[in-house]
């Protein structure tokens, strides 16, 4: 499997904490060097190790707020 590089650009929010320190988050994130998305997704500590997660667009992070708008 080849390395993913990513570069995380913005920590824009800490979500909630797991166990083991993990952490769940918001963040703006570079992946293989492409342009940066938002992402979701939990981190370990020291930010070397990832769960899976979500990456979204700033469309598709748009149409996710309009949805998060009529539900709440």
């Amino acid at each position: 499997m080849a390395d993913l590089k990513f570069e995380i650009e913005q920590n824009i929010a800490c979500l909630s904490e797991e166990k083991g320190g993990w952490t769940k988050e918001f963040n703006l994130v570079s992946w293989n060097g492409n342009d940066a998305k938002y992402d979701i997704r939990s981190w370990s500590e020291d930010h070397q190790k990832m769960g899976k997660g979500i990456t979204l667009t700033k469309e598709e992070l748009h149409t996710l707020k309009d949805i998060l708008v009529e539900l709440l």
